[in-house]
């Protein structure tokens, strides 16, 4: 034994005892609802219903998203110069609305439009368009976006707006005023009903449309009738002009299909080919 220790440990005993005894009374003494008494139940016995959590693995900083993840999409959109002010082009007076395949204007922007809404409806799109902060416009046929309102509300909230599309999605060409305004205003009635404003813009199934499409469209609200210069489907974008490039102020038309996703991503990389940026539509038609 070294030196001292026990004398040391006698001048203690007293000590301890004394301790131990305060302590045996006080246990005695503190009821179930005294305070601490609660604090050390909760702090040694979580209740059974609370699973232990388990330790989260961090993904590794290295890691590549799983192909075709949104996390994958959002990191082959490219990055794009910031839109220029808008600047809205001149609209007619004569009580027709504007046919236009490209938007007449000379600033590096260009448009992407989506159009039906009946077919499919990829949820992944939602969070792809709020996270890329895509611009885009849903140009819509009404019984569509009666039927699908949750979904097209959710891109709208994210930045999405809806447009014009008919009711039937018949070609109105050649028809009577009176038919094609039903189709057009009775589809605005109903979108307007449905998200709370009146579209002002049209675009008329399949592009086809004569004089009489550009009145009805007028008189049912419409500012502008648009076509497209390029599509996009699949992923693969096709130039309907000769220049095989997205100009200043083209339109792409792309669907709800079930390869939205990926041609919402090829419409962003022509257009960053082309030195240009996504921009709004409704910004430049007002």
């Amino acid at each position: 034994m070294f030196p001292g220790v026990s004398a040391i440990t006698t001048r203690r005993i007293p000590v301890v005892v004394t301790l131990l005894a305060l302590l045996a009374l006080t246990a005695c003494t503190v009821g179930p609802s005294h305070p601490a008494h609660a604090r050390q139940i909760t702090a040694a016995q979580p209740t059974p219903s609370a699973p232990a959590p388990t330790p989260s693995a961090s993904p590794s900083p290295t890691a590549k998203p799983a192909f075709k993840s949104l996390a994958w999409y959002v990191s082959q959109v490219p990055t794009f110069p910031e839109a220029p002010q808008p600047q809205p082009v001149a609209l007619p007076t004569t009580g027709s609305a504007a046919f236009w395949h490209r938007l007449p204007t000379d600033q590096k922007v260009a448009f992407i439009t989506i159009d039906d809404g009946g077919l499919a409806r990829p949820p992944g799109v939602i969070d792809f368009i709020w996270e890329a902060r895509i611009p885009v416009t849903m140009f819509l046929n009404s019984p569509a976006a009666a039927e699908h309102t949750d979904y097209f509300r959710q891109i709208e909230a994210v930045g999405g707006v809806v447009e014009n599309h008919t009711i039937t999605h018949n070609s109105l060409a050649g028809r009577s005023y009176d038919y094609q305004k039903q189709e057009i205003c009775g589809a605005a009635d109903r979108l307007e009903e449905l998200f709370g404003k009146r579209p002002t813009l049209f675009r008329p199934p399949f592009g086809e449309h004569d004089s009489t499409t550009l009145k009805a469209a007028h008189d049912c609200g419409a500012k502008a009738v648009f076509h497209w210069t390029e599509t996009v489907h699949e992923g693969k974008v096709r130039y309907q002009t000769p220049e095989k490039v997205v100009q200043p102020g083209d339109v792409l038309l792309m669907h709800f299909r079930p390869a939205l996703m990926d041609d919402l991503l090829a419409a962003l990389k022509a257009i960053h080919r082309a030195g240009l940026t996504p921009a709004l539509l409704e910004q430049y038609v007002r």
